[in-house]
């Protein structure tokens, strides 16, 4: 016989099965929105107090939220999308360890390699787009498992990124570093534009590497130069080459089809001088027109690879 407990007796619980934990830390939906929310909400105060009160003690904080504040959303982004099995580990790795090592080689390559020509744009597209591959090769050295293509896109994402977010510091505070003093103004409007363009550089074009790389990669880990992995590599160089001489382009077809003046001076120099009203709204449209299409075409071939791996 059996005698139920008296009321307000603690009763016993019997635990129920053990769900095991799961490979990858538990981010909660939305991370990535809350940190632009949060980094935007960090750089509009520090941009407004540092253009007002003109204190250069808060440069270091300007430069470095305005050089990351996107690259890293949308690392987070890719992570909580669609790499989460990848690991916290390999994502960082190669965000930080991968841009700061592509940087360093690119810099040291073009120091040695590139000299003043007309063709200095597919040079660099092509030294950088190599370091950057480096780099995502080095960061994965020991991690041989991982491979695939949606693997290579996310991982070649956050290098990309992490390359990004470098460049643009080091291009705000070349901006802002004049003969005259500090520009905030430059500053400013060059963290801007990059970060509004930085989803559509480097990151897009080295997603699209690392895709083809780790596609054909080995099952020991070894990385193969195959045939698809070096025609990318070029690809990838010709749009980033077209993305840097958009400007000069712009230039060149507005002087050809105004004919205003010798169009090879006029791109080398960068600028038309003296320039009609008719002049800047074609330069405008073609340097726009530009960029949008370089970046149409990344993001298309981007979604071309995804769509060949069943598990994107």
């Amino acid at each position: 016989m059996t005698h139920s407990p008296p009321p307000g007796m603690p009763r016993a619980r019997i635990p129920g099965p053990q769900q095991p934990p799961p490979p990858y830390p538990r981010i909660g939906a939305g991370l990535w929105r809350r940190c632009l929310g949060g980094g935007l909400a960090l750089w509009v105060p520090a941009a407004l107090v540092t253009y007002t009160t003109r204190n250069t003690a808060l440069l270091p904080t300007l430069v470095l939220l305005g050089g990351f504040l996107v690259p890293v959303v949308f690392v987070l982004w890719a992570y909580e999308r669609h790499g989460r099995d990848l690991g916290v580990s390999a994502v960082l790795g190669c965000f930080l360890a991968g841009g700061a090592l592509g940087v360093l080689g690119a810099a040291v390559m073009e120091s040695y390699l590139l000299r003043p020509s007309p063709g200095m744009f597919t040079g660099v597209a092509l030294i950088e787009e190599a370091a950057k591959l480096g780099a995502l090769a080095f960061a994965l050295r020991r991690q041989p498992a991982i491979r695939g293509i949606r693997a290579g896109l996310v991982l070649g994402a956050a290098v990309g990124f992490g390359f990004a977010a470098l460049e643009s510091c080091g291009y705000a505070f070349a901006a802002a570093v004049s003969a005259d003093g500090i520009d905030l103004r430059t500053l400013l409007e060059t963290e801007i534009l990059r970060g509004v363009l930085a989803p559509f550089g480097h990151g897009l074009w080295t997603a699209i590497a690392g895709g083809v790389l780790l596609a054909h990669r080995r099952p020991n880990g070894h990385f193969r130069l195959a045939a698809p992995v070096v025609g990318t590599w070029l690809g990838v160089s010709v749009l980033h080459a077209l993305w840097d001489a958009t400007h000069g382009i712009a230039i060149w077809l507005v002087t050809r089809l105004l004919s205003t003046g010798p169009a090879p001076e006029l791109f080398a120099q960068g600028y038309i001088p003296r320039p009609s009203a008719a002049q800047e709204h074609l330069f405008a449209l073609f340097s726009v027109g530009g960029l949008m299409l370089v970046a149409v075409l990344g993001i298309a071939w981007v979604r071309s690879l995804a769509h060949r791996d069943t598990s994107w």
